[in-house]
C-alpha cells in the first residue's frame, strides 16, 4: 500500500492522504481581505488533488502582517471573505486549513518581487514589534518591544483568529512560531534578551507559545486538529535548536497541539543553511521519536518516492509541499501515478487522466 496516498486521521478529522499545501504568501490581498487570486490559487491544489490545503500566514492584527498585501482574519468580515475559499476547497475534497501568524520584528516590508525592504509610514508601513527593541537586520527598524499587557493582547488576538477561522469553515489551524516571526523571536535567545517572565531560561521563553497554543485550544472545536509550525533550529550559535524544539513539542502536545510541521530558520539573516533534498527531515524524524507527537516534514520535498520514503521510513506522518505545489498544482495526482496508487480524478478532467494514464 501507498502510505503517501493513505487517509490521515487527527482527532476526528479524517484527510483523505498526506500531502499538505504548505502555507505560502501570495501578497494578493487588499487590507488583509483574501481574492479572487486566492480562492484560485487554493482551490487548483485542492482540485489537484492534496489531502489539506493550507491558506498562507494570516495575520491575527493588522500589525501582524509581513508586508501590507499579507491576509488576515482580525476581523468578522475577514472570516466571511474567506468563507467561499474553505467551502471550494471542502468540496474538492481537501481539508481547509489555515495557519494564523503574526510578523514581530519582520512586519511591514515590502512583496518579495518589489524588493521585500521595511516599509516605513509614508509608504504603507507601520512600526513593527518584538520581545526586545533589537532589529532583524541592518536597514531594518528597532522594534517596540511588547509590554506584558500587549503579550496578553497578543495572546487574545490568537484566539480571536483561531474563533474565525471556524466560523469561515477552515477545519484546521495551525500556529506559526517559525521562519523568524514573533512566536520564534520569544523562543530564541538571540532575539529575545528580556529579563521578565517571558526571557531567559526555556520556560519563560516558550511561555507565550504555550499561553497562545492553550489559548487557540480553548476556542478551537475539540473534534478538530490544532498544528503548530516551528523553526527546528536557527542555525545560529547560541539560538533555538533541535533539542529546545523537543522540548517545546513536549509541552505542547498535553495542551491540545496535533502535529509539529518542522521547519527551520528565518530568526536571523547571513546564516549558512545545508539546503539539499529533504535537508529538514532530521528534525522532523528526531521530534517525532523523542516527543511521541505526529510531525509533517517540509523543505526541498519535491518527487514522489523521496516522499513516499520519508513516510515509510517513520520520519513524519505527513508531508508538506511549498515550491513544488507552486510549479505544479496537480503534483499530487501525478505522485499518485508514479507510485501506482489508485487515486480518483476529479470528474471534469477524467477524460485527461485516461490519456496520461495510456
Amino acid at each position: 500500500m501507498c502510505l503517501l496516498f493513505s487517509p490521515l486521521r487527527l482527532r476526528e478529522l479524517t484527510i483523505r492522504n498526506r500531502v499538505f499545501v504548505s502555507p505560502m504568501c501570495q501578497y494578493s490581498s487588499r487590507e488583509g481581505m483574501p481574492t479572487d487570486w486566492h480562492l484560485v490559487h487554493l482551490g487548483s491544489r485542492a482540485v489537484g488533488g492534496a489531502g489539506l490545503v493550507m491558506v498562507e500566514a494570516t495575520a491575527v492584527s493588522p500589525d501582524g502582517r509581513i508586508s501590507p498585501d499579507d491576509s488576515g482574519i482580525w476581523s468578522d468580515a475577514h472570516a466571511e471573505a474567506f468563507r467561499p475559499i474553505a467551502a471550494f476547497i471542502r468540496a474538492a475534497g481537501a481539508v481547509p486549513a489555515i495557519q494564523i501568524a503574526h510578523a514581530g520584528r519582520k512586519a511591514s516590508t515590502g512583496a518579495p518581487w518589489r524588493g521585500g525592504k521595511p516599509l516605513d509610514v509614508a509608504h504603507r508601513g507601520w512600526e513593527p514589534v518584538a520581545p526586545s527593541a533589537l532589529a532583524f537586520d541592518e536597514g531594518h527598524p528597532v522594534p517596540h518591544a511588547l509590554s506584558v499587557a500587549e503579550i496578553d493582547g497578543v495572546v487574545e488576538d490568537f484566539a480571536a483568529a483561531a474563533r474565525r477561522a471556524d466560523a469561515a469553515g477552515f477545519e484546521v489551524v495551525e500556529i506559526h512560531a517559525a521562519h523568524g516571526y514573533l512566536l520564534h523571536e520569544f523562543l530564541s535567545p538571540l532575539a529575545n534578551q528580556r529579563t521578565d517572565d517571558y526571557g531567559g531560561a526555556l520556560a519563560n521563553r516558550m511561555r507565550i507559545v504555550l499561553r497562545v497554543a492553550e489559548a487557540v485550544r480553548a476556542v478551537w472545536p475539540q473534534r478538530l486538529p490544532l498544528l503548530l509550525r516551528i523553526s527546528a533550529t536557527d542555525w545560529a550559535e547560541g539560538g533555538w535548536d533541535l533539542n529546545q524544539s523537543i522540548e517545546l513539542a513536549r509541552a505542547v502536545q498535553p495542551l491540545g497541539v496535533d502535529l509539529i510541521d518542522c521547519s527551520s530558520g528565518g530568526l536571523v539573516p547571513h546564516v549558512k543553511i545545508p539546503l539539499g533534498p529533504g535537508y529538514q527531515v532530521p528534525f522532523a524524524n528526531a521530534i517525532r521519536r523523542e516527543a511521541g507527537i505526529a510531525t509533517g516534514a517540509v523543505g526541498m520535498i519535491t518527487d514522489a518516492h523521496q516522499a513516499e520514503q520519508i513516510l515509510t521510513e517513520g520520519k513524519a506522518d505527513a508531508v508538506l509541499l511549498a515550491r513544488a505545489m507552486l510549479l505544479d498544482p496537480y503534483w499530487p495526482l501525478h505522485a499518485a501515478e508514479a507510485l501506482g496508487a489508485d487515486v480518483a480524478w476529479p470528474d471534469q478532467y477524467a477524460r485527461a487522466h485516461t490519456v496520461f494514464a495510456k
